[in-house]
């Protein structure tokens, strides 16, 4: 029954690597046909937005290619990044890139959810979070 258990963990992890790697992929390939088309699609906020998304999927794929203790709180915060880039696509989804590029953020949001397990009731710098909770919306 552990093996088992173990094995479906493994399974689980290996997938959410994957997600994390194809929103990495996306993200940058949206950028860059973003910068390609301007006007309105080069909006700064969305850019760094794209930009934020590829490089913590990347950098979670990482945490958890080599089993860091921590990756559950990157998966956190990976969810976190990926849910506000797939909210940003999702209000341009009637353009093709935007639609996929939404669709896999959610995907990964959804992997890292579950591998967070629900981390991060507290967070790790409470004066950070503090400083971030009175930052202009």
């Amino acid at each position: 029954m552990a093996n088992a258990e173990s094995e479906r963990d493994n399974d689980e992890l290996h997938e959410c690597i994957d997600q994390c790697l194809a929103c990495h992929r996306i993200c940058l390939v949206t950028l860059a046909d973003c910068l390609h088309q301007g006007g309105r699609h080069a909006e700064s906020k969305d850019l760094q937005l794209l930009m934020d998304c590829a490089d913590i999927c990347e950098t979670n794929a990482r945490f958890m290619l080599r089993n860091s203790d921590l990756y559950s709180r990157t998966c956190f915060a990976c969810a976190e990044v990926c849910e506000a880039c797939a909210d940003a696509c999702e209000q341009r989804s009637e353009e093709g890139l935007m639609k996929a590029c939404a669709e896999a953020c959610r995907r990964c949001e959804a992997s890292c959810r579950r591998m967070s397990g629900g981390m991060m009731s507290q967070p790790i710098n409470p004066e950070a979070a503090q400083h971030a909770a009175d930052l202009p919306a």
